[in-house]
């Protein structure tokens, strides 16, 4: 039986962390035997909200070290930068034609900006018709995503509807896979992890990193000296514990009493999660030492995958222009 397509991507913003591998990295490794995948470096989404390019290379190269390290397989999935392969942008422009403003104007994430106060602009507007086109340019059937990017899909298949009524069915609406990973908070206790927030643990952070961000992590303001009582399950770093400690339930609940009732401090609870996350970690960091050291190998996959990517997103564009009657 022929394997179904998934299509998904990330910006090049660097190394990645810990948020990216729960959120998607590790799902996306595990579906690599049961899907056609195609997994992209969104170069050009990079641009919505960044003017700085001078170390985009750098970057791009970044993530597909840590895509490798995280378990994702050449052999198995088409690796390659977005901007490498032009039909997106071409694809982009002919899905604008037919997109109302109406549709953009109501995305969850441009909303967003335009309350925060962000300068906004026409690719940031348009933002989800150059995603609608990543995804259909290759005609994928499945989309891996959280919960918080479902409206982006339904307007990629509200996209593909309308095209396949104006000029013949060329595009599947594709259907969510919806990661189940858990989420976790940024070391701020605050806000999702991200760069921008400087709130991340890379997965490439080294041991002394990791345990001076962990011994920064937001607590419980409540819980000063020790022997004050704790809130386990509201503080942050009882939920790494449970995310990332090979626990029993029974393990679990002690540390969560031994908070409650003031014998657990703070500090001793973050040094074990600091040993935790490095011995969890430790096989990642290994594994992207070796992998950064052959850049021409990096850069034979990024070409390899171009070309994989390039013979798909020529043969979808052959057909559009052929039922658009443009195939002049």
């Amino acid at each position: 039986m022929k394997k179904k397509r998934i299509l998904s991507g990330m910006r090049p913003s660097g190394k990645l962390h810990l948020g990216n591998y729960l959120g998607a990295l590790s799902n996306w490794a595990k579906l690599q035997d049961e899907y056609d995948c195609f997994f992209m470096i969104a170069d050009w989404h990079a641009l919505t909200d960044r003017t700085e390019t001078s170390y985009i290379r750098e970057d791009i190269e970044d993530v597909l070290i840590d895509w490798l390290a995280a378990g994702l397989d050449p052999e198995k999935s088409v690796l390659f930068v977005q901007s490498h392969v032009k039909e997106h942008a071409e694809l982009h422009l002919i899905f604008s034609m037919i997109t109302p403003i109406s549709w953009l104007e109501r995305c969850p994430t441009y909303k967003e900006k335009i309350e925060q106060g962000a300068a906004t602009n026409y690719g940031l507007l348009g933002y989800p018709v150059l995603q609608a086109a990543d995804i259909l340019v290759y005609r994928a059937e499945k989309v891996p995503v959280g919960e918080d990017q479902l409206p982006h899909l339904e307007l990629t298949r509200e996209i593909a509807r309308k095209f396949n009524t104006l000029y013949g069915k060329i595009f599947p609406e594709p259907e969510p896979i919806l990661s189940h990973s858990p989420r976790i908070m940024g070391i701020d206790g605050k806000r999702k992890m991200g760069k921008s927030y400087n709130n991340y643990i890379a997965l490439s952070d080294p041991p002394e990193v990791i345990r001076k961000k962990v011994m920064s992590m937001f607590t419980d303001p409540t819980k000063i000296y020790m022997g004050d009582p704790g809130h386990p399950y509201e503080c942050n770093v009882y939920a790494y514990h449970k995310t990332f400690g090979n626990y029993k339930e029974k393990e679990l609940e002690e540390m969560a009493l031994s908070c409650k009732e003031g014998r657990l401090g703070c500090a001793s609870c973050k040094k074990k999660l600091s040993e935790i996350l490095i011995e969890y970690l430790t096989p990642f960091r290994e594994k992207r030492k070796w992998i950064e050291k052959d850049k021409g190998k990096i850069q034979e996959i990024l070409a390899e995958g171009k070309e994989k990517a390039k013979e798909v997103a020529l043969s979808t564009l052959k057909e559009v222009r052929r039922v658009m009657k443009m195939d002049y």
